[in-house]
Order: structure tokens, then sequence, then C-alpha cells
């Protein structure tokens, strides 16, 4: 694997299981001092324990403005800098029924974290970014970004929202050297799936063109891509990984 990141400091959020630990998983193997962040401090010290490289686990909720600016001032006393951000936390739908059956609470839960959690992380690095004249943030969108699937609405506003937050802030950095992409998933292999059916597993299989499910290394690799020095010039972008369902 080749150094891309030595020397570079890389933020992954929600990177205790999933496509986060495989984000984790990579930049640390490509040079990166990594630092998981996650809520959930068994999962992720078990990660980091089995990761190869420099990493560092911190607990944090990114919905929490308090906790996600004490961790970041924390990230930046102890290594001096971030150069890259996976913006990678997440959560599903509470609930799956129709728009007028979500509770309020339910649809700000998945708010919190897909949207809100996604603008924090993103307000308390960029002004470290300037001031150490750039960096790359990679924001995870999904396919459900650009299309709807049914009783989801939360989590599909959340996924249109974070994509369209992507767009605009990297307008808003573009002449600071700052690059803002998205990375928009398919059905991926990760735990979300461990409970369910292997009569949806069938499904889910079947409606990609490929009849493959998306693995989290695949993932984890364009991130990569995307947050390294070798996408000069990608900014602004949404990026499908998603078996060809989005071309069907």
């Amino acid at each position: 694997m080749s150094g891309r990141f030595d020397g570079k400091v890389a933020v992954v959020t929600g990177a205790a299981a999933g496509i986060g630990r495989a984000c984790m998983n990579r930049l640390a193997a490509e040079g990166a001092t990594v630092v998981g962040l996650d809520r959930d401090a068994a999962k992720l010290h078990q990660a980091v324990a089995a990761a190869q490289g420099t990493v560092v686990a911190m607990m944090c909720d990114i919905a929490d403005a308090d906790a996600i600016a004490t961790t970041v001032t924390g990230i930046i006393g102890r290594f001096g800098a971030i150069h890259v951000l996976v913006n990678n936390a997440g959560i599903g739908n509470r609930q799956r029924v129709r728009l007028h059956e979500q509770s309020p609470e339910d649809w700000d839960c998945v708010m919190a974290v897909n949207v809100r959690g996604m603008f924090l992380t993103q307000r308390a690095i960029l002004p470290h970014m300037l001031r150490q004249g750039g960096g790359a943030i990679v924001n995870m969108a999904s396919i459900g970004s650009y299309r709807a699937t049914a009783l989801s609405s939360p989590y599909i506003t959340s996924k249109g929202a974070a994509l369209m937050m992507t767009r605009a802030t990297a307008v808003d950095y573009a002449k600071d050297n700052i690059r803002i992409n998205a990375v928009c998933p398919g059905t991926t292999n990760t735990d979300i799936l461990a409970g369910s059916s292997q009569e949806v597993i069938d499904m889910l299989v079947a409606r990609a063109p490929q009849g493959e499910l998306v693995e989290p290394k695949e993932v984890a690799a364009l991130v990569a891509f995307l947050a390294s020095d070798e996408a000069p010039h990608i900014t602004g972008g949404s990026y499908l990984i998603d078996a060809g369902r989005s071309a069907s």
C-alpha cells in the first residue's frame, strides 16, 4: 500500500463499524494518523485495537456541538492539524412508516446525526483547515441522495441534505485549497444487514445490475482517492458506488 497520507492526520466519524471502520483502516494503512470517532465505546476500541498503523479512539457524539468542539480542540492540541475529515457517522430510519405516521422525535433523531452532525463536524474542523492552508473532506451521502425508497422519508431527506451541503460547502471553500466531495454508496455489506432474512438479502442483491452488494473496503478505496493529493481538482462532486443500481 502506498503512503499517500504519510504525515497527515485524518478524522473518521462513525469509525466503530462498517464503512467508517473500513475508511479508518484504509487511511491508516496508507500512512495517516487516524482519529476514529464514535459514540459506541466498546465497538470503537475493538476496531482500533484491530487496526494496523497509527489509530486513536475518541468517544464523541457528533450531534452534540459542545462535544465535537471539545474533541476537535483535543485533536489539534495533540496532533497539530487535521488534514482529512471523513464524515461517515449516520443512522437509518427508526421507523418504516409513511411520513404522516413519522413521529417528530424519530424524524429529529435522524436529522440530528445525519445532517446536524455533518454540519457541526465540518464547522469545527474547517477553521483549522483554513489556518493550515487546505484539507480534504469526504461526506458520506447515499444512493438515497438521488432516488427514494418507500417508508424511508427521514433517511432519504437527510441524505439529500448531505449531498447539497457538500456542494454548497465545496463552493464556499474552493479557493481555500479545501476540497469537499460526497460518496454515495448503494446497499453495502455491513453489520446493518446482519439481522436481515435471506429473502431480504436476495432482494437487495437482485435489484443491483451487477448482482452483488458493495463491500465497505470498496467505499474506503474511493474515499481515500478523493481525500488524497491525486485528486487536486475534484471538489463538489458526488460519486455513486452502487453495483449499477442507479443506472437501471
